[in-house]
């Protein structure tokens, strides 16, 4: 396997790892028919197209374009001066570049402005829940995902984790920000951004032989459906983990996070008639096209390695903290998906971890006072702490660039 260390090919245990050694891909779960009805979606009706067989074919088209003659570096170099919802597009991109990205940056007609700001509300009362969720629980699920973890893998960004995730941070905190769909906030400017990015992966990942070598059969990535998993892996997921560890939140409060999502699902290029209207609808959904494709990769106990070992180490230097991390880890996403991820079991810091961060959500939601929080706890709370700093401040300086290239280290 292209760049798989010896150590995360072996994680992935038994069989799969004796298949990772031979260079070959671990058997793909059987995806089931799409059965979720458009009437569930924010458009309330659709054609009922699998999303499996539709992608983002404007952008698709024009991003190719781009790359076969060569301006990415041009559209690369503009965009980097773009930085605010409401600031005019670049002169210096191309015309049928600045053509495509005036629409893409329009909000759909049904956002909703006061939802959007109570959202943003909601993201600053609960970050330090949001905060750890998204990131390295949505982390850790993602790689879970096999297309997900492969589609990274193999691509430029694979071979480079921390600016990976440096730029993955900038569209997750622009998302979260107080100001996010405000006009100085930049909430539109990464999603366009992020849109291209995608097109650019569709257009590149099929040359790959790594990737085309373990797609399971998909000839093109990214597809809706592939779009709608990740999307799950984050607000649907944290909604779940939230009300799992019996967080207050009102009606509104939950329906207003759940509209900021909606929203930018758009803005990324999910269409209306797959975006869930409902938290209902979302669970339902989440069920479906979710649950069913988690799975270990060899890509994606790499991926998992990197990532924990990148968190230990900036927040430990030498990494010691790192049993604290993987346990953290398993914790959020639970056994079944931790041993998909590899993650090694710690049993010390597991039964610590199961028993002070209750307490600490109880006590953060005044529902226990200080003297039943054990004092272990708050070793867990400032591990949480440094995490979400390492999170927040990791997007600094990168930008969300097109590639024009995969992974470097690909035969």
């Amino acid at each position: 396997m292209d760049g798989l260390g010896r150590r995360g090919v072996l994680a992935a245990g038994g069989a799969l790892g004796v298949l990772g050694a031979l260079g070959l891909a671990s058997p793909a779960k059987a995806r089931s028919l799409w059965t979720w009805s458009p009437a569930g979606s924010v458009a309330g009706s659709g054609a009922g197209v699998d999303p499996e067989w539709v992608w983002d074919e404007e952008v698709d088209q024009l991003v190719a374009a781009v790359i076969d003659r060569g301006d990415v570096p041009r559209v690369n170099e503009a965009l980097r001066t773009w930085t605010r919802n409401d600031q005019p597009l670049p002169a210096a991109l191309p015309a049928d570049v600045r053509e495509w990205m005036e629409e893409a940056r329009r909000l759909p007609s049904w956002a909703d402005r006061s939802k959007l700001e109570l959202a943003a509300d909601f993201n600053r009362r609960r970050g330090i829940y949001l905060n750890l969720l998204n990131g390295v629980g949505g982390g850790m699920l993602s790689t879970a995902i096999p297309r997900e973890a492969r589609a990274v893998y193999y691509s430029k960004g694979g071979a480079d984790m921390e600016d990976r995730v440096a730029k993955t941070s900038l569209l997750g905190f622009a998302v979260g920000d107080l100001n996010a769909y405000r006009p100085d906030g930049k909430v539109v400017v990464e999603s366009v951004k992020t849109r291209l990015v995608h097109a650019a992966v569709r257009h590149l990942l099929p040359q790959s032989p790594g990737w085309s070598r373990t797609s399971g059969g998909q000839t093109i990535p990214i597809s809706q459906a592939d779009m709608m998993v990740t999307w799950h892996s984050l607000p649907t997921y944290a909604m779940r983990k939230m009300l799992e560890w019996k967080v207050p939140m009102p009606a509104a409060d939950k329906e207003a996070y759940l509209h900021l999502w909606q929203v930018s699902a758009h803005m990324l290029g999910i269409r209306d008639e797959y975006i869930p209207a409902t938290w209902a609808d979302a669970n339902s959904q989440y069920r479906q096209v979710l649950e069913p494709i988690l799975a270990s990769t060899p890509e994606g106990v790499e991926l998992t390695d990197i990532l924990l070992g990148q968190l230990a180490e900036q927040t430990s230097p030498g990494g010691i903290d790192r049993p604290l991390c993987d346990a953290l880890a398993r914790y959020l996403v639970g056994d079944e998906i931790a041993d998909m991820d590899g993650i090694p079991r710690e049993p010390f810091w597991e039964g610590a971890i199961r028993t002070a961060w209750p307490a600490l959500v109880a006590f953060r939601e005044k529902l226990i006072p200080l003297p039943l929080v054990p004092p272990l706890a708050w070793t867990v709370d400032e591990a949480i702490r440094q995490y979400i700093l390492f999170y927040l401040t990791k997007g600094q300086g990168t930008h969300i660039d097109i590639p024009d290239t995969n992974r470097p280290t690909n035969p």
